[in-house]
């Protein structure tokens, strides 16, 4: 019978769902690259992106502000940061 330490070690090494790799679509890795990615490392870089590009509305920090690339990713010219995640959902496999 595996004691609970045995447990908690087998449980530590299987990755989680943020942490299992997800290859992006075609739109997704043109803002993003086309590397399989961990879901949190998705969302990080699409951040990076959006703060070195400037896209966030500077009166409602909450909105971002597609360009062409995310405009292909989230289909709206504009969405809410708590959108994003489920436009990003449909562009990982």
């Amino acid at each position: 019978m595996p004691t609970k330490s045995s447990e908690k070690k087998i449980s530590a090494s299987k990755p989680n769902a943020l942490q299992k790799p997800v290859r992006p679509s075609a739109e997704l890795a043109a803002v993003i690259g086309a590397n399989p990615l961990p879901r949190a490392e998705v969302v990080s870089k699409i951040w990076q992106y959006i703060r070195t590009h400037g896209l966030q509305n500077p009166e409602n920090r909450r909105e971002i502000l597609a360009d062409a690339k995310l405009r292909k990713v989230f289909g709206a010219d504009k969405v809410t940061m708590f959108e994003m995640n489920k436009h990003l959902s449909r562009h990982l496999n």
